[in-house]
């Protein structure tokens, strides 16, 4: 080292772990000893998830961050291993990596030299992912039987989505469109990584807790098969299908669906697509309305016209036209009929008449009286009987006497000789 004020100084070299305060060792000598116990470390495989993700000319650059932790690493990708890794590595990216950690001890930097890197376990994820959705159906969870009807209009509609995201946006935006009234609830949560789960857990739970929500919404804008693995853990899977409430998944993912979509009560294709599905559109509604309302005009139309027709044809009976006809009509054929029992009347009187005193004169022809009127006479005792013959009106015995025009007192004498 050189002072400008006293010249030329050596200092005799010290080992950085035999260093002290009064015997320092040199920035060189901990930099070449950090180099050498670095590269003793070789070229280990590393597990993470990508958070930084830059291509340049002379290669890629990204950051590593550990699954369980906040601790990172930096990674350098040159050109010439680029194109050796997988393409579709992105950010938010589980991989394991190959790394060569490098001290620079002219830059005082530790880099991480990428020669291998690929993704993570995606075989195992997608054979747990599938052994637990047939779990599921054999559970009776993904049959569409068990599934809720949506509400046609719901008053107010629970939203669990990223905080002021576009899947927000989205839903919100659209929904609006289609019914200007609309009412959310919305409930923000992480949408992706550790806190995913527990967060969409509780905003869940609570939304489904609220009596005024009727449905409730689970948004995401799409990503990645690794960034929606959340959307398939088994707890979130069973508190959807226990809920009271109908639950829409607008994930937003075609390929590699996660389990969510076939748990809820309804799959929307993206956010979009679940404000359509699950609100009305007022103009539409409107439309039928007033197609309704045509279709109901026109038939009290037509039923008041047949109604009419029937009503002229009412009129046009003579009954209607003419009353006092059908009035006259039935007051003769009553006198008619009056006239014809009174002949019928009469003529059986007469009959039964003439019959009567034809049995008259019969019965008078055999009445005893005919007798009287001829001289004879009735004798009978007093209040006795008829006296027949002498031994039944003895001398003294008083005797009524019927003539033909009356009758008198009599006292018999006894039986006479004849």
């Amino acid at each position: 080292m050189t002072n400008p004020a006293s010249g030329p100084s050596f200092t005799p070299a010290v080992r950085p772990r035999d260093s002290t305060a009064d015997m320092p060792c040199q920035v060189g000598d901990l930099g070449r000893d950090m180099r050498d116990y670095i590269a003793r470390l070789g070229s280990p495989w590393v597990e993470g998830e990508i958070t930084e993700w830059n291509h340049r000319a002379v290669g890629t650059f990204a950051t590593l961050r550990d699954m369980n932790g906040d601790a990172i690493i930096r990674l350098t990708i040159w050109s010439s291993v680029r194109n050796r890794i997988p393409q579709d590595i992105k950010a938010g990216d589980r991989v394991v990596v190959c790394v060569k950690p490098e001290y620079r001890a002219q830059r005082g930097e530790l880099s991480f030299i990428v020669s291998a890197m690929k993704h993570v376990g995606l075989g195992d994820l997608l054979e747990k992912l599938e052994r637990l959705r047939q779990q599921l159906r054999s559970e009776g969870l993904l049959d569409a039987s068990r599934k809720k009807k949506l509400p046609f209009l719901p008053g107010t509609i629970g939203l669990i989505t990223g905080k002021a995201t576009d899947a927000e946006k989205d839903v919100l935006r659209n929904a609006e469109l289609r019914w200007p009234n609309v009412s959310f609830r919305v409930e923000h949560a992480a949408v992706q990584g550790e806190q995913s789960v527990p967060q969409v857990l509780a905003a869940l739970a609570k939304l489904d807790a609220d009596p005024e929500v009727d449905v409730i919404i689970i948004a995401r804008g799409g990503g990645d098969f690794q960034d929606l693995l959340g959307f398939s853990d088994e707890r979130l899977l069973r508190a959807v299908a226990a809920a009271q409430t109908p639950i829409v998944s607008a994930i937003g993912h075609e390929n590699d669906r996660p389990l969510l979509d076939d748990v809820a009560d309804l799959r929307a294709s993206t956010p979009t697509d679940a404000a359509k599905r699950v609100v009305p559109d007022v103009s539409e509604q409107l439309a039928l309305v007033r197609d309704a309302r045509s279709r109901i005009m026109t038939r009290l139309a037509g039923r008041l016209q047949h109604e009419h027709h029937v009503i002229d044809q009412l009129h046009s009976r003579p009954v209607l036209a003419n009353p006092d006809r059908w009035l006259e009509d039935r007051e003769l054929q009553l006198e008619q009929s009056i006239s014809r029992i009174r002949a019928r009347t009469g003529l059986r009187l007469e009959q039964e008449t003439t019959r009567i005193s034809r049995l008259h004169a019969s019965l008078g022809a055999l009445s005893p009286l005919r007798t009287l009127d001829r001289g004879y006479a009735i004798v009978q005792r007093e209040g006795d009987g008829i006296v027949r013959e002498p031994a039944d009106a003895p001398a003294g015995t008083e005797l009524v006497v019927m003539l033909a025009d009356g009758t008198i007192g009599a006292l018999s004498l006894g039986e006479r000789a004849d």
